[in-house]
């Protein structure tokens, strides 16, 4: 009886593919618009804090950026494919820059290297484990990576020590919070709605 359940689980379930399909570019887009509208808001409103706490202690501001890695990590857990991570970060940076973000080009850059950050993880999981310690450790990775482009297109390299691990640190709670946690909720609260009925974290949600 049990076997015969389990068989019948199994084959109501559909193939785990990581083809991308044309519903996957579509989300891609939504995505990236959403959170890119999202990081133009933050674009004043974290860079405000950002500068703030930096005031307050050198390296504290990286407090501020987890927003600014949200899109990875959402891209990765929703879609579930390689590249998906990269994507939709680089989508979001590209509807920043071009809605007038005050870094230019370089946010382009950022979003690369954010996305980049936050895909290492997926694949170090062979994209097959999306629960929140992923989506936390997304996060972190997304953080990272932006820690790093920073090293080379802003002074950080030429600052202290001190600074650049505490900045460091910063960045990956940030990222842990503002877009691991976060954006896994933000995930989960989709699923609740329908609107990812055709994608496994919808499924996982119904089952």
């Amino acid at each position: 009886m049990s076997d015969h359940s389990s068989n019948a689980r199994a084959t109501a379930e559909p193939k785990r593919s990581l083809t991308w399909r044309p519903i996957d570019i579509v989300i891609v887009a939504i995505l990236g618009v959403a959170t890119g509208f999202i990081f133009v808001v933050w674009n004043n409103i974290g860079y405000a804090w950002f500068t703030a706490m930096d005031n307050l202690t050198p390296g504290l501001g990286g407090l501020a950026v987890g927003i600014w890695l949200l899109g990875g990590v959402l891209g990765g857990l929703i879609i579930r494919k390689p590249g998906a991570a990269i994507f939709v970060e680089v989508f979001a940076a590209s509807v920043s820059a071009a809605l007038g973000s005050q870094w230019g080009p370089e946010t382009l850059y950022s979003g690369l290297a954010q996305g980049l950050g936050a895909e290492l993880i997926f694949l170090i999981f062979a994209y097959r484990k999306f629960n929140i310690v992923v989506a936390t450790l997304s996060g972190i990775g997304a953080g990272v990576g932006a820690w790093t482009l920073e090293l080379f297109l802003s002074p950080n390299l030429a600052k202290s020590l001190e600074f650049n691990i505490i900045y460091l640190v910063c960045v990956a709670i940030s990222g842990a919070i503002l877009a691991g946690i976060l954006g896994f909720s933000l995930m989960k609260s989709l699923a609740k709605t329908g609107a990812l009925d055709r994608f496994a974290a919808g499924r996982e949600h119904r089952a």
